[in-house]
């Protein structure tokens, strides 16, 4: 190789190295996962963000912390197989009811849902409180409205939700034998019952985007937190 090219091929290693140690004080630094586009104003013109983060994950793969996707965003958690040694010293500030559980768990397979469509698979009242719960934890949002009568607002999961649970996508959740065997849904439930496909995409065909009083409700429950 000409000394030229090896003297520019010594550049842009550099410059990777050094994009990579911005890229993991920033996710070290962030208490929340970070997208890639607000990596990427922190890097040099052209960086290629994508690619330093899987370099970064082949890096710390096998360690003590690995870097995961959660949803768009990545942040660096703690490795699976070490997960029980921070379970001994956490402490549960607030343990979520069955209702709150029930209720998050319909709509995180059941998104965008509604309260009365919570309420159908439930087949009890959901409390206004339940939701304020799930939405003050970070874990729920409000989508929309769906177009029918009376714009019932629906709801769906957040990327603090698939954060918190260790997946990195709602395709990660359990499915039908995994509920099962968790004890979760009886053995004997019909053969034809399937989990419904959760949906955390832009708003669909069937719904309207949430009203002015619907956002300062939100921005004020954020502010909140």
């Amino acid at each position: 190789m000409p000394e030229g090219e090896i003297e520019d091929e010594i550049e842009r290693l550099e410059v990777v190295e050094r994009n990579l140690r911005i890229l993991e004080a920033l996710l070290f630094a962030s208490t929340e996962p970070l997208a890639p586009a607000d990596i990427a104003t922190n890097l040099g013109d052209g960086a290629d963000v994508a690619a330093l983060l899987d370099m970064l994950v082949q890096r710390y793969a096998g360690r003590g912390v690995n870097l995961v996707r959660r949803g768009d965003k990545w942040a660096f958690r703690t490795a699976e197989d070490l997960g029980f040694l921070l379970r001994r010293e956490e402490t549960e500030s607030r343990t979520l009811s069955r209702a709150a559980l029930e209720t998050l768990s319909i709509i995180a397979y059941h998104q965008p849902a509604t309260r009365a469509e919570v309420e159908e698979v439930r087949g009890v009242a959901t409390g206004r409180g339940t939701l304020d719960l799930l939405m003050e934890a970070g874990w729920v949002r409000m989508r929309g409205r769906r177009r029918t009568p009376g714009r019932p607002v629906t709801y769906g999961t957040t990327e603090a939700f698939l954060d918190h649970f260790g997946i990195e996508s709602l395709a990660d959740l359990p499915g039908l034998e995994e509920l099962k065997g968790a004890g979760l849904l009886s053995s004997r439930l019909p053969p034809s019952m399937q989990i419904p496909l959760p949906f955390d995409g832009p708003l669909r065909d069937d719904e309207d985007p949430l009203d002015p009083e619907d956002l300062a409700d939100a921005v004020e429950r954020e502010d909140d937190r």
